[in-house]
């Protein structure tokens, strides 16, 4: 199983320096990815509170954010071999096509080493700060996926949609790996699990408890066998949020979260993560207040280094 772990890109460590030196530091450790996450806006009064917290309040750390994609691509500039990805970005905020020059771009300039993970969004504040409709943001994601495929694989490519059009072009930049970069997504209902079974190469979730995490992903594999796709090519690709505290019984709602708890407890998480066949754990360790600073963040990957070995 792959370890991964997250720029240092919210808050006040976002800075050059801190996401050069985690980078680095990753890649020297042996992990196998860096990650970004997406936050386009931080609403004073939001019309819908934030999914992964219990109090619905976005962490404070979101007020300030670097540009996901422009920060990976400063990771990728300062090392050599470790991958790079997006956890997730929010594809229906972007036009396709433009993305898609974008991720080439990234994909070529970092040899071959980009992955993402595409969501769906869940803030109607952002999409109307984008200038997209919240409503279709299904529809257009899937749309979005058909346009990246089309620019990344066909040699002139053309695209007249509901949400999108292309016309027929030439677009010479295709991305290192064949035919484009891994493609995951975030997924916690049936329609959009089946978005993953039929439109990606894997999963990528996270706050859901591993027993469930097993079964949902056990459905995914079914209805990409029914789709007439290979269910043992989809990738299982956990986002690890972090909570360190004193050891609570229990999991799910009723007691502690995945990934919450004592060393212990994170520790059995990934042994349990592991033997349910994921791919890879990615650690999300940016809003552990022991562990601020680059020293602290440097420290939090060493120790989860040994602990998931």
């Amino acid at each position: 199983m792959q370890l991964g772990f997250t720029l240092p890109q919210c808050g006040d460590e976002a800075t050059p320096d801190n996401v050069r030196a985690v980078a680095l530091e990753a890649e020297a450790l042996g992990y196998d990815s860096l990650w970004v996450l997406d936050r386009l806006l931080y609403p004073v009064a939001p019309r819908v509170p934030y999914p992964a917290a219990r109090d619905g309040a976005m962490p404070h750390l979101f007020q300030r954010v670097l540009d996901p994609l422009v920060a990976l691509t400063f990771a990728a500039a300062c090392t050599r071999r470790i991958a790079v990805g997006t956890s997730v970005l929010i594809l229906p905020l972007y036009n396709p096509v433009l993305l898609a020059r974008q991720l080439t771009t990234l994909d070529v300039l970092s040899a071959g080493r980009l992955r993402l993970a595409f969501g769906t969004g869940w803030s109607p504040d952002e999409f109307e700060a984008a200038g997209v409709d919240f409503g279709t943001r299904g529809a257009r994601a899937d749309e979005a996926l058909e346009v990246l495929r089309k620019a990344w694989t066909e040699d002139t490519p053309e695209h007249q949609g509901v949400h999108y059009a292309l016309p027929r072009s030439v677009m010479g930049l295709r991305p290192v790996q064949t035919p484009h970069p891994p493609i995951y997504m975030a997924a916690y209902t049936e329609a959009t699990m089946r978005r993953v079974a039929e439109r990606t190469d894997g999963w990528n979730p996270a706050g859901i408890p591993i027993p469930a995490m097993k079964t949902m992903f056990a459905s995914i594999r079914a209805m990409a066998e029914a789709a007439g796709r290979d269910p043992a090519e989809l990738k299982l690709v956990v986002r690890a949020n972090l909570a360190l505290h004193e050891p609570r019984a229990g999991s799910g709602r009723s007691g502690r979260g995945p990934f919450h708890g004592s060393w212990q407890q994170i520790g059995d998480d990934i042994a349990a993560t592991r033997e349910i066949g994921a791919d890879e754990i990615v650690f999300e360790g940016q809003m552990l207040p022991s562990f601020q600073g680059r020293s602290g963040t440097l420290e939090l990957m060493a120790r989860l280094r040994e602990l998931a070995q």
